[in-house]
């Protein structure tokens, strides 16, 4: 019998899980994606992995094998969108959710859920500010449930505005960073959401999916946060790249801040390694270039 472990990942052809793909095939994991491409690309695709399309709802009936782990990644991820697509955020962040884990919980697989630090954001009260941050939040607690009603092997993660490889730069589902980058490239206005002073914890993804695998192998039945102590305002960003800035109007949902809780994956042997403002620096001194 093969000792090559199985990994899944939802949502394997998005930002964040096209690279956790590369970094389990570069593991020595056997490695498959299930996407719906709702904003994951096809030119995201690593060789060496092998890609589903379909939705988390029919993950029973789309994989027909037992991976050992599952990276669910594979939900709505937008948060003052979200008023406007509050279908979309019920389908896929209550419905596909509960088909993982149910799927995960028959496979006898490790789950690694990837929750949404807006939980922790402005004193606590971040999960109740937008439909996404509260579909994110009440499935964090079902997660948590599923362990004590059913003994599912699970752990928890939290990212904290990821930014690299692979991140979205154009449309209403763009990063910040990539999106500032972009406008950067085109010599446009750098759009701030009022009132500038909202504070991110900006992570690159090296880091955060360093911290996946590491929880993955390691972590169990806890939560554990994946960003960087640094924290920059939006306009401080805005500063850095150094283009003109364009203020906009307060959003519903935009919260103020939220703390890093980093010391249990820190314990696990994770330690951030890469800042923002660094990487933002480097973007200039390549005219944009991205290496």
């Amino acid at each position: 019998m093969s000792n090559v472990k199985r990994a899944l990942v939802t949502g394997g052809a998005g930002f964040i899980g096209s690279n956790l793909c590369l970094e389990l095939v570069d593991k020595g994991y056997s490695v498959t994606s299930l996407d719906n491409y709702f904003t994951g690309s096809k030119n995201n695709h690593h060789r060496g992995v092998d890609y589903i399309e379909g939705h988390t709802t029919d993950i029973e009936s789309l994989v027909k094998y037992k991976p050992d782990v599952i990276y669910h990644l594979g939900e709505y991820s937008r948060v003052e969108q979200s008023f406007e697509d509050i279908a979309l955020v019920w389908e896929s962040n209550r419905v596909g959710t509960l088909a993982v884990l149910k799927y995960a919980l028959d496979c006898d697989a490790k789950l690694i859920y990837a929750g949404s630090s807006t939980k922790y954001g402005d004193a606590g009260e971040g999960s109740s500010q937008s439909p996404y941050a509260w579909s994110k939040a009440s499935n964090t607690e079902l997660v948590s449930n599923y362990g004590r009603w059913f003994g599912l092997k699970h752990a928890i993660v939290y990212f904290y505005n990821v930014y690299g490889r692979n991140e979205i730069s154009t449309g209403k589902y763009a990063t910040l960073i990539a999106l500032f980058k972009k406008r950067m490239e085109q010599n446009l206005d750098l759009p701030v959401v009022s009132p500038g002073t909202q504070v991110r914890n900006f992570t690159h993804i090296t880091d955060v999916v360093k911290g996946l695998t590491i929880v993955g192998e390691k972590g169990f039945g806890d939560e554990f946060g994946i960003g960087s102590a640094e924290c920059y305002s939006v306009l401080e960003i805005a500063k850095i790249f150094g283009g003109n800035i364009e203020t906009l109007p307060a959003r519903k949902g935009n919260r103020m801040s939220a703390s890093v809780i980093t010391d249990k994956t820190k314990a696990l042997g994770w330690t951030c390694t890469l800042s923002v403002k660094d990487y933002i620096l480097e973007l200039r001194r390549n005219e944009w270039i991205e290496t």
